[in-house]
């Protein structure tokens, strides 16, 4: 959907949950030496003021990456896997203070190396101008401003036979949840040895719910499933209570690293005493 911008929610508890997913994933095809390709299918702008009219209109980072923030400056209690990504956010913010937040290619960036290849996909005219700015010219990277749910049958199998994948849509836009079972399921085909990443927000619609019982039937390899609830729904049952992480042939280490991840970030991003969290894993 072309009116959908993330800036307005850069650095909420969704995008914490994602992006600590995505650096764990990383970090663990990084152990080989040889090359992979990431694919971002909805990669948006790249990178966020959080001090913008876009993300200070609702303050969402303000329950998500600024709390970790003051409770490492406090109590400097995070696990390894979020240490590791609060590292990467400080990283984008050299001056010591919250200013910008990194969106997904920009986390890719800072871990991807010299021999890995990275593939944007980014259609609002806007965010696709910021983003070929920023990573347009890096060696490696690739941005186009083309459907990525399309364009993702293109990009696999790359030659290494080594991929992670990212499909993250707005799910605003017509039939986004399922653009993103057909996909997948056509990339499957093409390369099952990938790694398939899929986030999904934790909302009132029946094709939310659905989902994640619908990917189980993509993954020949096995599947992982993180949830993360740590807000109500309004009165009307609008809002997004939390979101998820569904992963097609996840890396063997993903399960117990988020099982010290997901009871942390229940505990200091929950917004109610109901917060919980939910991590279930189906081996090949």
């Amino acid at each position: 959907m072309l009116a959908y911008r993330h800036a307005f929610h850069a650095g909420n508890h969704a995008d914490v949950l994602k992006h600590i997913t995505l650096c764990l994933v990383l970090r663990h095809m990084n152990l080989k030496d040889k090359s992979y390709r990431m694919i971002d299918t909805h990669a948006g702008a790249g990178g966020y003021s959080l001090e913008g009219q876009y993300a200070q209109k609702k303050g969402e980072y303000l329950q998500g990456v600024a709390r970790l923030w003051e409770r490492q400056k406090t109590l400097d209690d995070l696990p390894e896997a979020v240490a590791d990504y609060m590292a990467l956010v400080r990283q984008f913010n050299p001056d010591g203070q919250l200013e910008q937040y990194p969106g997904s290619p920009a986390f890719a960036q800072m871990l991807l190396r010299s021999q890995d290849q990275l593939r944007l996909y980014e259609l609002h005219p806007t965010d696709h101008r910021i983003l070929e700015s920023y990573l347009g010219t890096v060696k490696g990277a690739e941005v186009k401003d083309t459907d990525g749910f399309d364009g993702l049958k293109s990009q696999v199998p790359p030659s290494s036979r080594r991929a992670v994948v990212l499909m993250d849509p707005s799910y605003e836009g017509h039939g986004d949840y399922s653009k993103v079972i057909a996909s997948l399921r056509e990339a499957i085909l093409r390369f099952p040895e990938g790694v398939y990443m899929v986030w999904y927000p934790q909302v009132s619609k029946l094709e939310a719910a659905q989902l994640p019982r619908r990917l189980e039937g993509l993954a020949p390899k096995g599947w992982l499933h993180a949830r993360l609830t740590v807000q109500q729904p309004d009165s009307q049952g609008f809002g997004l209570a939390g979101s998820g992480m569904f992963i097609l042939n996840p890396p063997y280490t993903l399960h117990d690293q988020l099982l010290t991840v997901l009871p942390y970030l229940t505990e200091v991003l929950g917004q109610y005493d109901g917060a919980n969290y939910l991590l279930e894993q189906k081996a090949a």
